[in-house]
């Protein structure tokens, strides 16, 4: 009878500690989930700064912006040159987005840059003052240190996985300290240690993100960040 009572207790005590374990763990997962920051709202763009070339021409010479919001995306019209800078500047962070190029498609994602000033041009692109990846309707060649998720110029990916125009593609961008990891569409590609690369070792661990225009037209939806604690 004895050893029976005792077993319930163990029991009673176990099914208790699965139960605050089971919430301590929902807890933390929610947690998660708040730390996020929902970046693009579906219908406008607060939170965000065009850059550079903000409008353009259409054939019946009407200005319309080269950012807008469409059914719910976030989309480029591809005129000029620009970006669209979120107004948060971060330094650890995990960074998620979704695009669907168009045909021929050239555009990036800046990450850990200044502010874009057309009078300083080249200083101040995100490939020059932190990162471009580069975003490219190039599915199906080799990867290369200008191909899609290429830091752009510097360090080519281990493969070029972005499927192609028309189809959407999903992208992670986690910088922490010096150390970047980009995964596209599932596959880890970028892993890079930028103070191990003469090259980049001298590069920002602080700065903005932004989705680039460079001249023809891209969607972008499921914009968030998550700041991460050093």
């Amino acid at each position: 009878m004895l050893s029976s009572f005792r077993a319930l207790r163990l029991g009673a005590v176990f099914a208790l500690f699965g139960l605050a374990t089971s919430a301590i763990s929902a807890d933390d997962e929610a947690q998660k989930q708040d730390d996020w920051i929902e970046m693009f709202n579906g219908k406008d763009l607060t939170g965000w700064v065009a850059e550079g070339i903000k409008e353009f021409k259409d054939k019946e010479d009407q200005t319309k912006p080269v950012w807008s919001v469409q059914n719910g995306l976030l989309r480029c019209d591809g005129k000029g040159f620009g970006f669209l800078r979120f107004e948060t500047e971060v330094d650890d962070f995990t960074y998620h987005l979704e695009f669907r190029m168009g045909k021929d498609c050239n555009s990036g994602i800046g990450i850990r840059h200044l502010k874009y000033d057309m009078a300083r041009s080249t200083a101040t692109r995100p490939s020059y003052s932190g990162y471009e990846i580069q975003l490219l309707d190039d599915a199906a060649k080799d990867a290369s240190k200008t191909s899609t998720a290429s830091l752009y110029r510097y360090v080519a990916p281990t493969a070029n996985t972005v499927k192609p125009a028309g189809e959407w593609n999903s992208i992670d961008i986690e910088c922490i300290g010096p150390k970047i990891r980009v995964t596209l569409n599932g596959k880890l590609i970028q892993d890079v240690d930028q103070s191990q690369i003469e090259e980049i070792k001298s590069k920002p661990l602080k700065g903005y993100v932004s989705v680039q225009n460079h001249g023809k037209q891209i969607e972008f939806k499921n914009l968030k960040l998550r700041k991460i604690k050093s």
